[in-house]
């Protein structure tokens, strides 16, 4: 898988399928990083970072606005709710197509169907003065819609990544995912925060419009973008069935390991009940301050040092195989999620989850990118987006059991819900360094 490294392009590079290039290396003051613009172009992180901005604006934008529109918070909730399964549902089908049509049809027509339905969902919430049951269908229908045709940039730039360095050393690839980990967190940070303030100073339809005007704009730019070569599997002879990666040998074949593809999608769907599941707990915590509204920003600590912790995966040695990462992370991740139930004010909260995000970020890229490793060479968009839709719905468990939790017993009973998803991480976590060692023998 990533046999015959070869240097880096220059400074604007003409993709290759195959994934060569021949210009010599130079030094970065990116440091590893450096490596990323040299690969596919600067203009590729800029428009891959904020094309995955909409993503992070729907479901609190439809929650803000038919809250606001119909006074009811169960109805927003029904909505963040509807626009959280259209996404789950739609990702997996947009990667399959991706893998089997290429991601600029697809993408583009995703831009175009999601813009569409972000209208829709606008336009009927604002026309809609009873929200009454059939109203409020109407409603739903239009946020399910708008989830499921929402385009998956970050999914779909990691098969991208893989391709472009599929013929180099695996801290190539480890760094394009430590920073495609960065990138969604900062964005799943500035998404609600961006929504908060247009919605709160302007008016609260103009996040999705802004939603709706970059979805059209950078979406379609990222599907036309040179680098979408590298994400058509047909055309590339470097997606072959071999690879060196001491956790996944040649001889695993490929019913296998679609089999095991299953381990990271678990992984991730612990994961999202993880997410869920603090955001409502923090939400019960800080109402016993009357301060239930900032817990977005009191978890911003958590996601702010995810992210950075994200990068440093690329600066960890080549010999620490994927699976001992993922041990040592959600060890982690259990340890501080324990502690969850321990502070008494909101300082020392954020002193946790400043902790407890330190291990989130290096969990999340590790369970990325074994899911490289186990998915099908031409299944790369399909797994990736299955890993995506893992998080979306966890986070609906996780805010469900936390809630329900919070509910009868208070928001220290909520806290088992984080904690147990981080057990859980650890056991798959396990379970994945037993069963891909099995492959390797095999």
């Amino acid at each position: 898988m990533y046999k015959n490294p070869s240097p880096v392009s220059s400074e604007h590079p003409t993709p290759d399928p195959r994934g060569r290039d021949t210009a010599p290396v130079r030094r970065s003051r990116l440091g590893r990083f450096g490596v990323l613009p040299r690969l596919a172009g600067s203009s590729f992180l800029v428009i891959g970072f904020f094309a995955r901005l909409p993503l992070a604006m729907l479901t609190v934008g439809a929650l803000t606005l038919v809250t606001t529109a119909s006074g009811s918070y169960a109805a927003g909730g029904f909505a963040a709710g509807a626009v959280g399964l259209g996404s789950a549902l739609g990702a997996p089908l947009l990667g399959f197509l991706a893998d089997r049509l290429g991601q600029r049809s697809v993408l583009l027509v995703s831009a175009v169907l999601n813009t569409l339905g972000i209208a829709a969902l606008v336009v009927v919430t604002l026309l809609t003065e009873d929200f009454s049951s059939g109203a409020l269908a109407v409603v739903l229908v239009s946020a399910f819609a708008m989830g499921f045709t929402c385009p998956q940039i970050g999914p779909l730039a990691r098969v991208r990544w893989m391709a472009m360095t599929r013929r180099r050393p695996r801290t190539v690839l480890d760094t394009a995912l430590s920073y495609e980990g960065t990138a969604d967190e900062l964005t799943f940070v500035l998404g609600p925060a961006l929504v908060g303030l247009l919605a709160s100073l302007i008016a609260p339809w103009l996040p999705l419009a802004v939603a709706a005007v970059l979805t059209i704009t950078l979406v379609s730019a990222f599907a036309v973008h040179p680098t979408v070569l590298h994400s058509d599997a047909r055309s590339s002879p470097s997606h072959d069935d071999d690879t060196d990666d001491p956790e996944v040998s040649s001889a695993a074949s490929r019913r296998v390991r679609t089999v095991f593809v299953l381990l990271p999608v678990a992984g991730m769907l612990a994961m999202g009940t993880f997410f869920g599941s603090t955001q409502t707990f923090l939400t019960a915590f800080l109402g016993q301050f009357d301060a239930a509204e900032s817990a977005g920003l009191v978890y911003a600590t958590l996601a702010l040092s995810s992210a950075f912790a994200a990068l440093s995966v690329a600066y960890w040695p080549e010999r620490f195989a994927h699976t001992r990462r993922w041990i040592v992370s959600a060890v982690g991740m259990t340890a501080a999620a324990s502690a969850l139930a321990l502070p008494g004010g909101i300082i020392g909260m954020m002193v946790v989850l400043f902790v407890l995000g330190i291990f989130v970020g290096p969990t999340m890229v590790t369970i990325f990118s074994i899911g490289s490793v186990v998915a099908p060479p031409t299944g790369l968009g399909t797994v990736m987006t299955m890993l995506a839709s893992g998080i979306v719905a966890g986070t609906a468990l996780g805010a469900g059991l936390a809630g329900a939790l919070a509910e009868t017993s208070g928001a220290a009973a909520a806290s088992i819900v984080p904690l147990g998803a981080a057990a859980a991480l650890l056991l798959l976590g396990g379970v994945a360094a037993v069963a891909l060692r099995k492959v390797s023998r095999d």
